[in-house]
């Protein structure tokens, strides 16, 4: 039998746990919000530094070298060799759709660190984080297969480019945030931390700044065993059909 200070003591401890169950649920219940966040920073050598972790303090970050960007580093560890792995793929598909080797090696490096089994919390998938209207709109069977991931995800960024005249700011923001996003700020990069910081880091990466016009591209359209076959190409054609689609 319990006397009074043994009951009271017994109901105090029934009562903690109840309450304690109670937070467990609710907090279980609650909805939790998938974000994705990009920080930069400056280390002390003057190096731009990218993570997706905000650091406690700079100086304690280890960062590593960013393959072909000697002024880049970036807390998650990439070997060359990882990238070079696609140095084929990127350079086919760069060629056959008039789109700058370096761009498009950028894009996937900022995209997936070259994991081709990325995914984001917003649904992207892959080498170039292709959203599931990509996916769709390019055909693509599987897009953890380099070869498809790729082929859709440089078509798409030749798309944006034609979409927007050939700058590159703008087809590079649109990829991050959408093309709906750039038409409803008129045409700008929108006023969002993550892709103002998307576009930096491209530009940062990129062989060269990021170009808003310049050389002349051409639509070529050739017929091969019967089928229409178009390439873009920085090159006039000396023959057959072509049309200027715009400059970069």
């Amino acid at each position: 039998m319990l006397n009074h200070m043994g009951l009271r003591h017994h109901t105090n401890v029934l009562r903690h746990m109840t309450f304690g169950l109670l937070g467990t649920v609710l907090v279980l219940a609650s909805p939790t919000v998938a974000r994705a966040q990009i920080y930069s920073w400056r280390d002390a050598s003057g190096k731009l530094v990218l993570s997706n972790r905000r650091p406690l303090t700079a100086d304690a970050v280890r960062s590593y070298a960013v393959p072909r960007a000697d002024r880049v580093r970036t807390t998650r560890y990439v070997t060359l060799e990882r990238g070079r792995d696609y140095d084929d793929l990127i350079s086919e598909h760069s060629r056959l759709n008039g789109v700058r080797t370096d761009l498009v090696r950028a894009v996937m490096q900022v995209e997936s660190a070259f994991n081709p089994y990325a995914r984001s919390p917003k649904g992207a998938l892959g080498l170039m984080q292709l959203m599931p209207a990509t996916i769709r709109q390019f055909a693509v069977s599987n897009p953890f297969n380099p070869a498809d991931n790729v082929r859709a995800g440089v078509a798409y960024l030749r798309a944006l480019l034609d979409r927007y005249q050939n700058n590159e700011e703008l087809a590079l923001a649109a990829y991050n945030a959408g093309p709906g996003a750039v038409d409803r700020h008129g045409q700008s990069v929108p006023p969002y931390r993550e892709t103002k910081n998307y576009v930096a880091q491209i530009n940062q990466m990129a062989a060269r700044p990021i170009e808003l016009r310049g050389k002349s591209i051409y639509k070529v359209t050739e017929t091969i065993d019967g089928r229409s076959i178009v390439r873009y190409t920085d090159q006039k054609p000396p023959t057959g059909s072509f049309e200027l689609v715009g400059r970069r």
